[in-house]
């Protein structure tokens, strides 16, 4: 079995110990305070919170993050690809990835269609949905093809896929790219060592970046709560609620067994990324972290191979919240509008939700198109009832990027551990410290 050596990681020296930042300087700090800021403008002032220049300071940031995506993916996948002696282990990583994906997945629909079941809170809402209101997510869903996503995979060109910066079509290329570049032997190696540090470079345009999040994190909540609520809140708090509540059950219980066969704590592990948390839950989206989350599953010990080829792939196939909130989602609607589903229904739910969760990634409003696809399989009487949760959605947009993100951490980690190479000694001296992922010396050092 391969060895960590196997993976050539440059040997850069650990960063020396920075004296203790004063607790206004520290990035969550700054991060959790822009939070509270955003409601309040967003609670007091909705006018001036849904100017377009405040929403440009959410949009601006996710946009930063996005263009270091496709080469954080590239040069980490290439890199962890090239110092691999046994070609065979990337596959057999993927397909150790797909089994976990499948797994954990299923247990997160079966855990929302419980829950649903078991608290209807839908029932008694008496609720006259608005057809027209969601009517694109609806004509989306339906052109959305299985064979069309498959083939979406391979991109029209290389340059395609950076430029739009499209998650699976650069893994894909990266994949090839590094077979070709173990392929060169000898003479790829200087290729290899540019690409290393081009990787750490990236990472510390990542660090810079990460300057601004507490600016993007204000923006993009303050108009979040100026547009959507706290009034649409209090009309379907309790799905809101109950969403919340079975995301941290299926957080805590599930990914929380698996991180104690793994051996280590969930609650450590969710401490250890807590500024990424705090970024998706100001911008709602779970690529906001995307690279920052490589930078730490790196530190944490997982090989730069498994990170590479899991992290990205997670982002498309392992969707746990999304998985929750479909399922949650589709009993309630059907509660509020009194259609009854019957036993086979809700079997076909798991069925369908499976595919429809793969076949939205990269599409905007994914949960809601997938939501859209999973109704319209199981009973296209229950799509109008779309309307009833549109309101709200934004809200329970967080919770899923939340537990999305949790998840493909905790997903990495299994994988490194379940193909040998997941470093324990420094999986638990990590969990212990606080990384700054806005400190440029530390990031350029990952790897």
């Amino acid at each position: 079995m391969s060895t960590m050596t196997d993976l050539g990681a440059h040997s850069v020296p650990s960063p020396k110990a920075q004296p203790r930042k004063p607790w206004y300087k520290v990035l969550y700090v700054q991060v959790l305070i822009a939070i509270v800021l955003g409601v309040l403008l967003g609670w007091l002032s909705p006018q001036l919170a849904t100017n377009e220049w405040i929403k440009a300071l959410g949009d601006g940031f996710v946009k930063l993050i996005k263009m270091v995506i496709a080469p954080i993916i590239f040069c980490t996948v290439v890199s962890g690809i090239a110092h691999i002696q046994d070609a065979r282990k990337v596959g057999r990583v993927g397909v150790k990835a797909l089994v976990y994906f499948e797994v954990v997945s299923s247990f997160a629909l079966l855990l929302g269609l419980v829950v649903g079941n078991i608290f209807q809170v839908g029932h008694g809402l008496a609720a006259k949905p608005d057809a027209a209101a969601v009517a694109k997510y609806v004509d989306q869903a339906s052109h959305l093809k299985a064979v069309d996503f498959v083939l979406h995979i391979i991109p029209d060109s290389v340059v395609g896929a950076f430029a739009q910066g499209d998650i699976l079509q650069v893994l894909l290329f990266a994949v090839l790219f590094g077979f070709a570049l173990m392929a060169l032997g000898e003479r790829g190696h200087r290729l290899r060592d540019v690409i290393d540090d081009a990787a750490h470079a990236v990472f510390g345009v990542i660090a810079i970046v990460m300057k601004a999040a507490p600016i993007g994190a204000f923006g993009a909540m303050a108009f979040t709560i100026g547009k959507y609520g706290p009034a649409a809140l209090s009309n379907l708090i309790g799905l809101v609620l109950l969403f919340y509540a079975t995301a941290a059950l299926f957080v805590f219980l599930v990914l929380g067994l698996i991180a104690r066969f793994v051996g280590f704590n969930i609650f450590k592990f969710i401490a250890y990324i807590k500024d990424e948390l705090l970024i998706v839950l100001g911008t709602s989206s779970s690529e906001s972290a995307l690279p920052q989350l490589m930078e730490k599953l790196e530190r944490l010990g997982c090989s730069k191979s498994v990170v590479g080829l899991v992290v990205p792939t997670g982002y498309s196939f392992n969707l746990d919240g999304t998985n929750i909130y479909m399922t949650l989602a589709t009993l309630f609607i059907a509660q509020a509008l009194g259609i009854e589903l019957t036993f086979s229904h809700q079997v076909a739910i798991l069925l369908v939700a499976m595919l429809t969760s793969k076949g939205a990634s990269g599409v905007t409003g994914a949960g809601f198109v997938t939501l859209a696809g999973t109704l319209a399989a199981v009973n296209p009487a229950l799509l109008p009832g779309m309307a009833i949760v549109f309101s709200i959605d934004k809200f329970m947009s967080e919770v899923r990027a939340l537990t999305n993100i949790t998840g493909n951490g905790i997903a990495t980690v299994f994988v490194s551990w379940w193909e040998g190479e997941l470093d324990h000694e420094r999986l638990h001296a990590n969990l212990n410290k606080t990384i700054d992922p806005s400190d440029v010396e530390t990031a350029v050092t990952t790897g």
